[in-house]
């Protein structure tokens, strides 16, 4: 999709990815210092980090908002130094595709609700060390669910349009293959999580690569935004029903081997589930002209998915 226009030159990822990085800083900046001076106007206290305790659901919140502000930033990195529509970053149809995203989104409750069982099962370190985890209660539970269920969504897109849309089609457009830039992305996305454990690198890296070959296979990001978001509402939703669990510096990263095993399983099986959903409800994996901004200087026409003369399929794109 990065060379689909044929205004593809060598230069133009780079100068996204120049101009998103300190554009996202500098928006992370602002917020925070927004944030910080609305809640020190208000009185609340001061964190040991030198922000400002909102308490453990507007402090998550407020972390989810970090991430979600680089949407739009990556979205206007490909229509301005790309010259194409953002839309390309979605899929292959030049926009994301809310019924194949609708079947994925149920392709990814049950995997969800077995490591969610998997998940209860297991043991709890703070139990071995003589402390018991304490129900918040239904009503701060359901807040924090409804809160959550708000900000995730754009929290986990925003990662799957950087690492799985932009960074896959920055690195594919130079690759005669597109399965090979699954790898950058993947190693990325376990890199900027941190380093808490092994195990939970490991896990990380792994559900990068499983994304990123799905966004190939189906023709766009629907798939990993889908179990994103499941298995992000999942996470966060277990600490919601505990106190303080909200509040706790736990990532991904810092999964134990039993949970990351797990986790890692979830993601075969939601894998498994959405290609036999694409055999049966197979979504458009190659561009066609529709997606594509009218232009008659192109120097070669775009892709479609109509057959080469000899009958072989065309160029698949990342």
């Amino acid at each position: 999709m990065g060379r689909s226009t044929g205004r593809h030159r060598w230069w133009r990822p780079l100068l996204g990815t120049l101009l998103f990085l300190p554009s996202w800083i500098v928006l992370s900046l602002l917020l925070f210092t927004v944030s910080y001076g609305l809640g020190t106007a208000v009185g609340y206290p001061e964190l040991p980090d030198g922000g400002v305790d909102l308490g453990p659901l507007r402090n998550t919140a407020l972390d989810l908002t970090y991430i979600a502000i680089a949407l739009p930033l990556i979205l206007l990195a490909v229509r301005w130094t790309e010259r194409r529509p953002a839309g390309t970053l979605s899929s292959v149809t030049g926009r994301l595709r809310v019924d194949w995203l609708a079947w994925c989104l149920l392709a990814a409750v049950v995997p969800m609700l077995l490591l969610a069982v998997t998940t209860a099962l297991l043991p709890d370190d703070g139990a071995a060390a003589g402390e018991t985890a304490s129900w918040v209660g239904w009503r701060p539970f359901l807040t924090s669910l409804v809160v959550l269920t708000v900000f995730i969504p754009v929290q986990a897109a925003a990662e799957e349009y950087v690492f799985r849309g932009w960074l896959t089609q920055a690195v594919g457009a130079f690759l005669h293959s597109p399965w090979f830039a699954v790898l950058p992305q993947a190693a990325l996305f376990a890199a900027v999580h941190g380093w808490g454990t092994q195990w939970g690198f490991i896990d990380l890296l792994f559900f990068g690569l499983v994304a990123g070959a799905l966004t190939i296979r189906t023709g766009g990001l629907e798939a990993a935004i889908a179990l994103h978001v499941l298995n992000n509402l999942l996470a966060f939703g277990v600490s919601a029903a505990v106190v303080d669990g909200l509040s706790s510096d736990d990532t991904a990263a810092d999964a134990p081997w039993q949970l990351a095993i797990a986790d890692m399983a979830s993601v075969l099986l939601f894998a498994a589930i959405v290609l036999r959903l694409a055999r049966s409800r197979p979504p458009q994996r190659l561009s066609s002209p529709a997606t594509m901004p009218p232009t008659s200087h192109l120097p070669h026409p775009p892709l479609t998915d109509a057959p080469a003369p000899d009958g072989t399929p065309r160029s698949q794109t990342p």
